[in-house]
């Protein structure tokens, strides 16, 4: 039921595909691409900004046998070298956010990508040595998703 209401609040919020959509609690994009080219735009993105991809995760599988129709769905984690090894050693209760991740899933020819927007964490975590890599985190990604958007 969680993940319908997200998807739910994912596709309403795709109206704004002008721009990366910023809802309180998600970053939403959407590319002409078609799905194939979009992940190789999306992990050539990734890698421009400095992090390397560590997993790309099917998903489409485990929800068709929920029932759910889909072509094509994908979660790509990310992160930078040492950096999140070094966060969860600082940080442990950090680790079930690391590494960084990006749904993207197909959708009538059209490629959506979403992720919960890096600057939450700050509600959570107040220590002042994570709001810089926090701000980075959505400022890399603002610029990931823009790439992805942006490529024909």
């Amino acid at each position: 039921m969680k993940f319908s209401r997200q998807l739910m609040i994912a596709l309403a919020l795709l109206c704004c595909a002008g721009q990366p959509a910023h809802a309180d609690e998600m970053l939403i994009v959407r590319s002409a691409q078609n799905f194939e080219d979009a992940m190789s735009t999306l992990q050539a993105a990734i890698k421009d900004q400095g992090y390397k991809v560590t997993k790309v995760q099917r998903v489409d599988v485990g929800l068709e046998a929920k029932g759910y129709k889909t072509d094509r769905y994908r979660v790509v984690f990310y992160g930078k070298p040492g950096e999140v090894e070094a966060l969860a050693a600082q940080h442990p209760d950090l680790v079930p956010y690391l590494p960084l991740s990006v749904a993207i899933f197909a959708e009538e020819g059209n490629t959506i990508l979403t992720t919960a927007r890096p600057n939450l964490l700050k509600q959570f975590y107040p220590d002042p040595a994570l709001k810089p890599v926090f701000e980075r985190w959505e400022k890399d990604l603002e610029k990931i998703f823009d790439t992805v958007r942006e490529t024909k």
